[in-house]
């Protein structure tokens, strides 16, 4: 069971979640918790339609999804190679994206790539490959299809563009060259940084204004406990 441990204004917040849950799964540094079992299939969001109109903003070390004029915010930390984060992105992530599809919310994207280590993981290829698709303004769709393709193993160049392919208007020249000789390498340390700024030592995590929104103990992995979380922070209706 990874630790999590958040600074500051976060730390009552976090303690009130890990009260409230009993044991708390999430991928921290070193430990990425059961991976999915794609077993190299490539797989996309059922809600794939829906995400292809989603705006997309690049601003410092987060990728914003939604519209502009959203009421809320909300802020998601994940890995790409974290198991459980995979979890979230199946279930309380796509509920999220749904409000996000309704103009209820924006959502700041921090991926981090700590489960990277040396290469091992292919964490940071992915991040690298998810900023490029927001150039594109495919990041949405993008970004689920290579949560429900994670493999078993490491994330490559030629898994990346398999997953790319099921996203229509991805694929092309730009796109391609940036995955494969890893254009914004520097962009993933900043996402990184970003994540770490955070606090977080776990992944996932969603915040609204700085507090934890759902448990990973289960909520997170429930569409619908975790759209009533949403709801008990102001997001998507009143509690």
């Amino acid at each position: 069971m990874a630790r999590v441990v958040v600074a500051g204004r976060l730390v009552a917040a976090v303690a009130s979640v890990v009260l409230l849950g009993g044991a708390v799964v999430g991928c921290g540094s070193g430990e990425q918790g059961e991976v999915a079992a794609s077993e190299g299939a490539v797989r996309t969001s059922p809600i794939a339609g829906q995400l292809a109109g989603l705006p997309t903003t690049v601003d410092g070390a987060k990728i914003v999804v939604g519209k502009p004029d959203a009421p809320r915010t909300a802020q998601v930390l994940v890995d790409p190679k974290c198991g459980h984060c995979a979890r979230f992105e199946e279930a309380g992530g796509e509920s999220l994206l749904k409000l996000a599809v309704a103009g209820q919310v924006k959502i700041e994207y921090l991926l981090a790539s700590f489960l990277d280590r040396d290469g091992a993981s292919g964490s940071a290829k992915a991040v690298n490959a998810l900023r490029a698709s927001a150039d594109a303004g495919k990041f949405a769709e993008f970004h689920a299809a290579v949560f429900a393709s994670q493999p078993r193993g490491k994330f490559t160049d030629e898994l990346l563009l398999k997953i790319a392919d099921r996203v229509p208007g991805l694929r092309g020249a730009d796109f391609d060259a940036a995955v494969k000789d890893e254009t914004y390498k520097g962009w993933v340390a900043e996402a990184e940084q970003g994540f770490e700024a955070t606090g977080a030592q776990a992944t996932p995590m969603v915040l609204v204004e700085g507090k934890p929104v759902g448990s990973r103990d289960g909520s997170l992995f429930d569409a619908g406990a975790f759209t009533q979380a949403l709801k008990g922070a102001g997001i998507g209706g009143s509690s």
